[in-house]
């Protein structure tokens, strides 16, 4: 006898929507980190246009060179480097220490802790880094160029980004201003892969193996629980120099100690390590070590034939059309073909013509594609200068398009930011987080009540008064020269 034949409707599992609302918590994170990141933006656009003029100014231009030519540190230790390499090598090790942290936090209690919601920026931040490389290759070797700069226009400096965020004052709502800020962290993660892996020629052994064996006991320490900050500083300075010394861009030290905090919360925890010591960090980070190292990386020679080469040379070509097409294209591209075959679809209230904005944004690069600049092009002052201007130029273009694509959507962020941030309940929690939540609506139906009563209030008041005017009107109201009216 066959088995009865089940005929319940099947029930469509919900489609994943692509650059949704943030919960609640992440919100909060995000809006925390990026109001810390816009202020450091501001600073870097600020010691960026400082170093432009300090090294363009003809009586000032001597001053710039010396002070960033000036040497100082230990000898004996390999560590007599200028001020510039220092900002460079040491200042921007702390830049990455936080974007290691970040990126720990995504991994284990952010977004990208979930494979389907990390597939979609780790894609994009991948794609938006292999479209410029492809794009710089190709016009050099149109070109007859070198190709050693292909790992220039791959990153994203978020700081700057949300510094012309800041500027232009687009309200972007909470989920494209926390996609840009996943695609810089995945993109530092990568960027700082590809200094350590195709930037390094020499290998000191024994200093590595310092490195490693400094890094065994941080993370001893923090396993036990050892607190302290005059413990930890000193073993990372330690290990900053080891690594400094065996031939690895000393960055990497950075990231590695980032990644080994702990980034989830135990019991009687209200944040975790990670997130204290990023708090302590960050503004360290982005208002001194990131403008500090852009007052001493910007500073190249700017005249009408130095910018008409930037667009002659293959080069520095390849940079700004890698930043400003290669960046576009390839996040743009990555996100839409991830919504595509992971059957995702957009979040209601967003458009694909967001994605692509902010897509234009993140061809901004600075801090890393300048950092990048220097090692790839070590030796030759001229071109790293050019390929700085370079980055500079598209840089720019990248803002000034993505201020025009976000300015003509401006009005429909606006509501989407308002409606993110109403709370009538006056909890503390905005509205579009509690829909669900019956006491929410028991709240609002009090409020709406009270309203209510006191409209009929000043109805009734209202009704009292005319029936009283009208009893004192001789003649009866509305009447003109004893006619009616």
């Amino acid at each position: 006898m066959a088995a009865p034949r089940n005929t319940a409707p099947r029930i469509p599992s919900t489609a994943r929507k692509a650059l949704g609302r943030l919960s609640l918590p992440e919100r909060t994170f995000v809006a925390d980190a990026l109001r810390t990141e816009t202020v450091g933006g501001v600073l870097l656009l600020i010691a960026a246009v400082a170093a432009l003029i300090w090294a363009n100014i003809p009586a000032l231009r001597h001053s710039y060179e010396s002070v960033s030519h000036f040497h100082f540190g230990p000898d004996t230790l390999g560590l007599n480097l200028s001020v510039a390499h220092w900002a460079a090598d040491g200042l921007l090790a702390v830049f990455f220490f936080v974007a290691g942290i970040e990126l720990k936090r995504e991994l284990v209690a952010g977004d990208l802790r979930d494979p389907r919601a990390a597939a979609l920026p780790v894609v994009s931040a991948l794609c938006g880094m292999a479209v410029p490389a492809l794009v710089y290759t190709l016009t050099n070797l149109t070109g007859h160029g070198s190709t050693q700069g292909w790992a220039v226009p791959t990153a994203t400096d978020i700081a700057f980004a949300l510094a012309v965020l800041a500027v232009i004052g687009t309200s972007l709502p909470s989920a494209l201003r926390a996609f840009l800020l996943t695609l810089a962290v995945v993109d530092d993660l990568f960027a700082i892969l590809i200094i350590a892996i195709f930037f390094t020629d020499r290998i000191s052994f024994p200093a590595l193996g310092g490195a490693v064996a400094g890094l065994v006991i941080f993370w001893l320490l923090l396993r036990r629980g050892v607190r302290g900050w005059y413990v930890y500083v000193p073993l990372a300075v330690v290990i900053w120099a080891l690594m400094y010394n065996s031939g690895v861009h000393a960055t990497v030290a950075g990231v590695a100690m980032g990644l080994m905090l702990r980034c989830t919360t135990r019991e009687g925890e209200e944040h975790s390590p990670g997130e204290h010591i990023e708090h302590l960090v960050r503004p360290l980070s982005a208002g001194l070590a990131v403008p500090l190292f852009a007052l001493f990386s910007a500073g190249v020679s700017i005249s009408g034939g130095a910018l008409g080469d930037v667009f002659t040379k293959p080069e520095t070509l390849g940079v700004v059309l890698g930043l400003v097409v290669g960046k576009t294209v390839g996040i743009f591209g990555g996100t839409w073909l991830t919504a595509r075959f992971t059957r995702a679809s957009l979040s209601e209230d967003l458009a694909w013509a967001d994605v692509f904005a902010v897509a234009a944004l993140a061809g901004i690069g600075f801090t890393v594609s300048l950092l990048i600049g220097e090692l790839a092009f070590e030796g030759d002052a001229v071109l790293t200068d050019e390929v700085k201007a370079a980055v500079l130029v598209g840089s720019l273009i990248a803002a000034l398009c993505a201020t025009v694509l976000l300015k003509i959507r401006n009005a429909r962020y606006r509501g989407l930011c308002e409606d993110e941030e109403r709370d009538e309940d006056r909890d503390g929690i905005p509205d579009i987080y509690e829909q669900d939540d019956p006491a929410y609506h028991l709240r609002m139906a009090k409020i709406y009540e009270n309203k209510a009563a006191q409209h009929r209030r000043i109805a009734a008041e209202k009704a009292v008064a005319a029936r009283h005017g009208l009893q004192e009107v001789p003649g009866g109201a509305g009447e003109e020269d004893g006619r009616p009216a």
